[in-house]
């Protein structure tokens, strides 16, 4: 466990089966290469003496040590790659005491939108608050319930930030500035359920947005509700659809939006090139097809994680999907030790399959051995 940063909840949640690297399906195919790249990214964000980013909060231990091996050889190829994961960690299958693994998935939209608000452009995204305070994980401020993962400043302490609903009605007055504005109320949710999005405006250029803070309220899938209303069968959902029903309904979809407490501030990412990823939980650049969100509770950011289960094309065929991961990021629907989100890239094809990925997962997680 040393390294891996689990939780002291982890053997609560589920227990750890250590197994050999010929036990998992598809190992030996996979491109580790690849998956190396993206471990190097995570690796460069916790040296903070080469971080380009912010660096993300270093685990200490073995982890920590591995990366620094990882970062004196940059250019590995398949083979040397597979070699270093194999070298260095040793794979365990979560087991969860209750349920199994889960996976989703989600992407980085694109939509148009405008600096400035007009008749065709009205609904903002809002910029940070002034007097947001985010709680860190495990801790509790001073009157706020346990649980709540932000709150707000005042003259005689702190309270509960307001929810989803009190926002849109202008609770926050001048305290949140609109940083671009958006055609549809349906588009700006799935920017918050996504954390980021590019924001194509009308002279051509495209904006970055990325996660800034929540409010810390709890999330709630307003596509469940919609299957729990009748609305739509769980099978045939998909993200195209669902968007599809929040436009053609505008009041019903801004009451079922407001079931979702949960809200998302941004800020502009200008620091970011056209071909980058959007910036994950870890500081750093997302990798598409490679980059995990995990329950940041229980594993630390870098750690590797091997799938195995089915990848969608449509909603009647899939892939196998037998490929090493890596945490980079983490999101308020992503709790439990076997839960992750595969990112799956920016732009309408990737929304298209991150809209059909809500499978059953093998999740392995790869320990760092300790230093012999």
């Amino acid at each position: 466990m040393s390294g891996a940063a689990a939780g002291p909840a982890l053997k609560d949640l589920a227990r750890l089966e250590p197994l050999a690297f010929e036990d998992l399906t598809g190992w030996e195919a996979d491109d580790h290469a690849a998956a190396f790249q993206a471990f190097l990214r995570s690796c460069r964000a916790l040296d903070a003496a080469s971080a380009e980013l912010r660096p993300a909060q270093a685990p200490q231990g073995d982890l920590f040590r591995i990366c620094r091996e990882a970062l004196k050889t940059p250019e590995a190829g398949k083979a040397e790659a597979k070699r270093f994961f194999e070298t260095h960690f040793q794979p365990h299958t979560v087991v969860p005491h209750s349920g199994g693994g889960f996976l989703t998935g989600y992407y980085e939209p694109e939509f148009q939108g405008s600096r400035t608000p007009d008749s065709t452009y009205r609904v903002p995204l809002l910029g940070r608050p002034q007097d947001l305070v985010t709680i860190p994980q495990g801790e509790t401020l001073p009157g706020i319930e346990k649980g709540l993962q932000a709150a707000r400043r005042t003259g005689t302490g702190y309270e509960a930030y307001p929810d989803r609903a009190a926002i849109e009605d202008g609770a926050l007055g001048d305290l949140a500035k609109p940083i671009v504005y958006l055609r549809e109320p349906g588009e700006a949710f799935i920017i918050h359920v996504q954390g980021s999005a590019r924001i194509r405006l009308a002279d051509g250029s495209v904006m970055r947005v990325s996660y800034a803070g929540r409010n810390g309220r709890p999330y709630t899938s307003i596509g469940r509700v919609l299957v729990q209303q009748g609305e739509m069968d769980l099978e045939s959902m998909t993200l195209a659809k669902l968007m599809g029903w929040l436009k053609d309904h505008p009041e019903p979809a801004k009451a079922l939006m407001r079931k979702n407490e949960s809200y998302i501030f941004f800020r502009e990412a200008a620091e970011l090139a056209p071909e980058d990823g959007p910036i994950g939980g870890a500081g750093h650049p997302l990798v598409p097809g490679r980059s995990l969100a995990v329950d940041r509770s229980l594993w630390a950011y870098g750690l590797p994680v091997w799938l195995d289960g089915r990848l969608p094309l449509t909603l009647d065929e899939a892939e196998p999907l037998q490929r090493l991961m890596i945490a980079q990021d983490t999101g308020s629907a992503i709790v439990g030790p076997a839960r992750g989100d595969f990112f799956f890239g920016s732009g309408d094809e990737a929304g298209r399959r991150a809209g059909l990925l809500r499978h059953s997962v093998r999740f392995v997680v790869l320990q760092p051995k300790p230093r012999s």
